[in-house]
């Protein structure tokens, strides 16, 4: 008998085999929620299959959104560029060098027109990307929803709007804690009002996990940011039966298939909880709805093919651990943006998943499992003890402020590191079963000239709209922004009289400080 220790990627140990009955009694579309937020899941309808797209221009990715939707593509999910990401406009000197590159760079409502043109957003839903300018972003989409005649009411999408896990792992926060959290709220209390079916936030473990963390820091400190958004949100006097309904998840999905299948049902078991203990009584608002995205950090530069095997991996233990929404990467995300064969080999992933494997045929098919059970057990518990600590530390903005969260995921990022320099941890293709490496093909780039063409079209809209317009809503935007006012209003103002991105920032900037 082997004395070898087996245990999951956060550590859990693994038994050889798992021979007690499960004592949980629980359906489908019933609280907590473990077994699935509906009760058909997947017999009534699939998952949304999005693929995350934008670069360059404009012009640019409204050609591969038009591409998407005809391989089948059922929603859009937007990347948008770091000047985008952090409120700088293309011609900004912050902006040199990244305008177009990791995304779609946009400056003005003329760029979203671009964008989308020729796609109804009343027949899509569509996922945005962002967070310290979500307000900004999502006012030019209502705006151009306007312009298009769409029925607000019925408008249906997500913005990411997370800014607790941009201080904590990514980096792309402009203003303090204080104001971004302001902002945050403003969006919950505008958009339950005027776009009901628009999901407010998309509270994201999936950058915590591209950061270094474990399943289990993933779940614990996603979770525990879900709890600051609905505290602000009641402390501002909102109700939690109605804007806990449009709140949704965002998480990764990697390679250790049965424990990402649990962390999936435990997420959705302690969300059930959570919101319960804050006052939902209402079970949409208990219940927990997620996107996933496979793991980009799992992706190798090293025999890329492999890496269509990795998606799949990782593609079906979302759709059997419940997942509402799921992108796929393309396998050459480790060389650079997608290529558009790839992006079409990431997509039909799905779709063969869907319609081929018959795994959706039932709901939560692994439920019984002792292992998957158990396993979803330790996930939860373990992530609690995470939780618990937060809580006594005042909550995840204290602990961020603290720097606690910040080092957890440095810590495990390094031990996982070095577990793959030892050898310990095997990536195939890289420190195991190795070939010399062949130079890459089909490298997708974005020209610097991208940078050019974005003033160029700057300025034209500069000298054609109406300045005096723009000038008075910025100024009634700072206005706002020193009171206690709700400002989507106001920066929707300031988008429909074209005021770019950059000049909204500024004025909030002026006001709130830069953290």
């Amino acid at each position: 008998m082997s004395g070898k220790k087996f245990t999951t990627t956060s550590g859990i140990e693994i038994k050889e085999v798992y021979c007690q009955p499960s004592a949980m009694n629980e359906l489908p579309g019933e609280f907590p929620f473990t077994r699935g937020i509906q009760k058909d899941m997947y017999r009534g309808k699939p998952w949304t299959m999005r693929q995350y797209a934008g670069f360059s221009t404009a012009e640019e990715s409204n050609k591969r959104y038009h591409y998407l939707l005809s391989q089948g593509t059922m929603g859009l999910s937007v990347a948008f560029d770091l000047p985008t990401q952090i409120g700088y406009d293309s011609d900004s000197d912050f902006a040199d060098g990244e305008v177009g590159k990791v995304g779609v760079a946009i400056d003005s409502l003329k760029d979203i027109e671009v964008l989308f043109d020729g796609i109804l957003l009343k027949d899509i839903t569509t996922s945005m990307t962002i967070n310290a300018t979500a307000s900004i972003l999502l006012a030019m989409y209502i705006a151009l929803a306007k312009k298009q005649g769409a029925d607000l009411k019925q408008l249906s999408g997500t913005i990411q709007n997370d800014i607790l896990k941009e201080y904590a792992a990514r980096g792309t926060y402009i203003y303090p804690p204080g104001p971004s959290m302001r902002l945050i709220t403003d969006v919950f209390e505008y958009c339950s009002k005027e776009v009901p079916k628009w999901n407010t936030i998309s509270i994201s473990g999936y950058h915590i996990r591209e950061a270094g963390s474990t399943a289990v820091q993933e779940l614990a400190f996603t979770l525990a940011n879900g709890k600051a958004y609905l505290k602000a949100a009641l402390d501002k006097g909102l109700d939690i039966n109605v804007f806990a309904k449009r709140l949704s998840f965002f998480f990764n999905c990697h390679n250790n298939f049965f424990e990402e299948i649990a962390k999936f049902r435990a997420a959705r078991r302690m969300w059930a909880h959570i919101t319960k203990e804050l006052g939902a009584t209402d079970p949409g608002a208990q219940k927990l709805r997620f996107h996933t995205q496979t793991g980009g950090s799992t992706l190798t530069a090293q025999q890329p093919m492999n890496n269509i095997v990795r998606v799949s991996n990782q593609a079906l233990a979302a759709v059997l651990g419940g997942t509402q929404s799921l992108h796929t990467n393309g396998y050459d995300e480790a060389l650079s943006l997608p290529t558009e064969a790839a992006a079409k080999i990431a997509l039909r992933t799905q779709q063969i998943i869907a319609f081929e494997s018959g795994i959706t045929d039932t709901v939560d098919p692994l439920a019984g499992s002792y292992f998957i059970e158990e396993l979803t057990n330790e996930l939860e518990k373990a992530s609690q003890l995470y939780i618990d600590k937060i809580d006594a530390m005042g909550g995840a903005v204290k602990a961020i402020e603290q720097d606690y969260i910040q080092q957890e995921i440095a810590r495990s990022a390094y031990e996982y590191q070095n577990e793959i320099e030892s050898g310990e941890r095997v990536i195939v293709g890289v420190n195991r079963f190795v070939q010399e490496k062949a130079p890459a093909e089909n490298i997708f780039r974005v020209d610097d000239s991208i940078r050019k063409m974005q003033i160029d079209k700057m300025n034209v809209l500069k000298a054609s709209r109406d300045s005096k317009a723009v000038q008075e809503a910025l100024q009634q935007l700072g206005n706002a922004a020193k009171g206690s006012a709700n400002l989507m209003p106001y920066i929707l103002t300031a988008v429909e009289n074209y005021a770019t991105l950059g000049e909204i920032a500024n004025i909030l900037r002026a006001v709130f400080g830069e953290y």
